[in-house]
């Protein structure tokens, strides 16, 4: 909206066009994601609150989690406002990889809103895993059908090889059902480690300036040389996008943090998840995700080989999953175990955004 009257403002006060700037823009962007988070998030919380949307604790968890139970859920209502109001404001909204992803953002928490939904006023399971998971195939395929359809310049089928000299690997129409592997496993990953105060949402806002990084680079010509990385003019917007994400995540966490005022819910992981796995096809960074992105990874695995053990030798691997109750189990304090995630994803951040170098 900005960059829609910024002509006229600079022609009036011309130190005007610093703020035209990608870095400038982005900088904004997360202020603003923070402030609005920092305005709305008290009232928002005693809206909740006064509606009696309550977060329901499962009776198999730890004993430590029954005092959570009716602290307000869906709090991820307010991390997508505060990013789209931010968005709007500072980004360049004629971008066609913002408009992918807003709309993805929006399809992504609106299903994980009618889970949500249920969970309150149904059925304390929500939504079926398989309406759950047709909904997030269905935008996930929509978005990269759509980007794809653009053409090469926009979005290819190549994958990027990290630690390599640019070496790459063209998937054809494989590249397809990849990306929506990556952007749905995102989105659920992220949803599977949302299960303690402030665990799933600094990692989020973390790994989203670290994307963010990549398309600031990928979108400007000499950075991209000189980086050797695949230039895509555009992605540089992508920036922007990225920044509003990691300053709605930080405001979030404001009152996420232990003890929480309020949870994210389904709305929240669902749809963030989703949008760090589109931006990361979106700027070919798909395999850094998943190291960048480890602690959703390590949570997910954890689900699915206690499943797996149960079932086919009736016996469970861990005394509890996801992974972070079975570290409480162990007499972790809840808090240990967070920071301890966060501190590791710092470590994977950093791994990840060295591969712009070592190579």
């Amino acid at each position: 909206m900005f960059l829609y009257f910024s002509e006229y403002l600079i022609e009036w006060f011309s130190p005007l066009n610093a703020l035209t700037y990608i870095t400038t823009r982005g900088i904004l962007a997360a202020l603003t994601a923070l402030v609005i988070s920092f305005l709305f998030g008290p009232k928002i919380i005693e809206k909740l609150q006064g509606n009696k949307i309550g977060e329901t604790i499962r009776s198999d968890g730890p004993s430590t989690h029954s005092s959570k139970g009716g602290t307000p859920t869906m709090g991820g209502l307010m991390i997508i406002l505060s990013i789209l109001v931010s968005v709007l404001i500072w980004s360049d909204l004629s971008n066609l990889y913002n408009l992918v992803l807003i709309a993805s953002i929006i399809s992504f928490g609106f299903i994980g809103f009618i889970d949500d939904y249920k969970k309150l006023k149904k059925s304390k399971r929500g939504m079926s895993a398989k309406s759950k998971f047709v909904l997030q195939f269905i935008v996930a395929a929509s978005a990269t059908y759509y980007l794809l359809g653009q053409g090469s310049n926009v979005l290819s089928s190549e994958v990027l090889i990290p630690f390599t000299n640019n070496f790459r690997v063209d998937l054809g129409w494989m590249f397809l059902p990849f990306a929506i592997f990556v952007i749905v496993g995102s989105s659920n990953a992220v949803n599977l480690t949302d299960g303690l105060d402030g665990l799933a949402i600094m990692p989020v806002s973390m790994i989203a300036i670290a994307l963010g990084i990549f398309a600031y680079v990928t979108g400007n010509y000499n950075f991209a040389e000189y980086l050797d990385l695949p230039f895509l003019q555009d992605a540089g917007e992508v920036f922007v996008f990225c920044c509003a994400i990691s300053g709605a995540g930080l405001g979030f966490l404001w009152f996420n943090t232990y003890p929480a005022q309020i949870f994210m819910g389904d709305v929240g992981a669902v749809s963030l998840g989703g949008i760090l796995g589109t931006i990361a096809i979106i700027v070919k960074q798909e395999l850094i995700l998943a190291i960048m992105g480890g602690v959703f990874i390590m949570e997910t695995l954890s689900v699915i080989l206690q499943v797996g053990s149960f079932k086919l030798r009736g016996k469970r691997i861990f005394n509890m999953a996801p992974i972070h109750h079975h570290f409480e189990l162990k007499g972790w304090a809840e808090p240990k175990v967070i920071v301890r995630f966060w501190i590791i994803t710092v470590f994977l951040v950093l791994i990840g955004l060295s591969s712009l170098k070592i190579r």
